[in-house]
């Protein structure tokens, strides 16, 4: 099977935490035009999230959600970075942080993986250009 669960589980979990990760902070964020920038990249992380589902249940199989430990501590992570400073820059070097770790992961995992399917592959880059594209969007508001 090539990996190819494991590859989507990854992917599955990796926009999973994206989208959380989105959501929580819309809720912090004050500013409205930032806002908006969230709510983008809310939605593809979603439209990930939900294919990589899908893919998982084409191979008669559960997808792994992240573990609440995980989910959780990163909960309150955010919350003690965002208590002092909500502004667009601070959160923006956050998320800037969190896709910088992703480009590194999913990189990794694509050479992991090589010969898994190409849908799977092209989901993976998908995700790997989100956050490439996250990173760019975040800059225009550092200070």
């Amino acid at each position: 099977m090539n990996g190819n669960v494991e590859f989507l589980n990854y992917i599955h979990q990796n926009s999973g935490m994206g989208t959380d990760t989105i959501k929580q902070l819309i809720g912090i964020c004050k500013d409205e035009e930032y806002k908006k920038v969230l709510h983008s990249q809310l939605a593809e992380y979603k439209m990930i999230h939900s294919a990589s589902d899908q893919k998982i249940k084409q191979f008669n199989k559960e997808s792994k959600d992240i573990n609440v430990f995980s989910k959780v501590s990163s909960y309150f992570m955010i919350n003690l970075n965002t208590l002092l400073d909500k502004s667009p820059s601070h959160i923006s070097e956050m998320l800037i942080q969190g896709s910088t770790m992703g480009i590194i992961d999913i990189t990794k995992k694509l050479k992991e993986y090589p010969n898994a399917d190409k849908e799977i592959r092209d989901l993976a880059n998908k995700l790997l250009k989100l956050e490439q594209n996250n990173v760019d969007q975040c800059k225009k508001y550092l200070q």
